[in-house]
């Protein structure tokens, strides 16, 4: 008889109602809380966050700058690079919001980005296409190919 082998991985660690702070020279940079966090330590170690994440950003005065919430994200700890998918939000301190459902934020960089179609509503216009770059407060950023624009009225 021969034995089965399940080439599964499991959790080092689980945590529900997870808290994880990202800082630099004891300054806050951004927040992140989830429902569930699962830690990985494979050759690549990972987090994984099945249940959501809720991600806000600081700026050097400790004001949030940008808040991003997602269905599900996946933290590569050594590439300091977290991938968030499903219905992906990401809004700025002056209330413009992108939509997409895939974004991917650099850590060391303090970037995000997507190659996936996005959607960026502002208070006057609504814009959307393909590819998507921006600082991590979501003050400047741009759509790589701009696929159309609605005028909103007043």
């Amino acid at each position: 008889m021969k034995s089965l082998m399940v080439d599964e991985k499991f959790p080092a660690e689980v945590l529900s109602d997870a808290v994880v702070l990202y800082s630099d020279s004891a300054i806050l940079k951004a927040r992140l809380t989830a429902p569930k966090m699962e830690h990985y330590l494979e050759k690549e170690p990972y987090v994984e966050l099945t249940e959501g994440i809720n991600l806000v950003f600081y700026s050097e005065d400790g004001e949030i700058t940008s808040h991003l919430t997602a269905n599900y994200a996946i933290n590569y700890e050594r590439q300091d690079r977290m991938e968030a998918k499903g219905d992906v939000v990401f809004i700025n301190e002056v209330g413009e919001k992108l939509n997409t459902e895939h974004l991917i934020w650099n850590q060391k960089e303090e970037r995000i980005y997507s190659e996936e179609f996005v959607k960026i509503t502002t208070a006057d216009e609504i814009i959307w296409g393909e590819g998507f770059e921006s600082n991590q407060s979501f003050t400047n950023f741009k759509i790589k190919h701009i696929k159309g624009t609605i005028l909103v009225e007043d």
